[in-house]
C-alpha cells in the first residue's frame, strides 16, 4: 500500500497543535489557541475527506481548502511565536510541518487539475 505522506503529516500537525493548544489553555490564552485548534484539524479533515470526493472537482475543492486552511495555521504559528507563546523551537518545527503540508497540497493540486484536461 502507497504511504500516505500528507496524510500522516496532516495527522501529525493536528495532534501537535491540539497538544500546544492544551498548553495555550493552561496559559489562559484562549483567542489564537482556538482559532488553531480549528484550522489544523480542518486540513487533517479536509485531506482525509478528500479520498473519498464525489468527482476530480470535489478533491480538488477539499485539497483547495486545505491549503488555505494550512496556510491560516502558518499565519496562527507566527502570531505566537512572535507574541512568545511558543518559542523559536517550537515555532520552526511546527512551521516546517505546516510548509510541508502547503508544498505538498500545491503539487497534488496542480497534479489533479493537470490531469483533469
Amino acid at each position: 500500500m502507497k504511504e500516505d505522506k500528507l496524510g500522516n503529516l496532516s495527522m501529525e500537525l493536528s495532534v501537535e497543535i491540539l497538544n500546544l493548544v492544551k498548553e495555550l489553555r493552561n496559559k489562559k490564552e484562549t483567542i489564537i489557541s482556538n482559532q488553531i485548534g480549528r484550522s489544523a484539524t480542518s486540513v487533517c479533515a479536509n485531506i482525509a475527506e478528500s479520498k473519498y470526493g464525489h468527482s476530480r472537482a470535489d478533491f480538488i475543492a477539499k485539497l483547495e481548502i486545505a491549503l488555505k486552511e494550512a496556510s491560516e495555521t502558518g499565519k496562527w504559528l507566527e502570531m505566537l511565536h512572535k507574541s512568545n507563546y511558543i518559542n523559536a523551537s517550537q515555532y520552526k518545527r511546527l512551521n516546517k510541518i505546516c510548509s510541508t503540508i502547503r508544498i505538498l497540497l500545491i503539487a497534488s493540486i496542480k497534479t489533479a487539475k493537470n490531469n483533469a484536461n
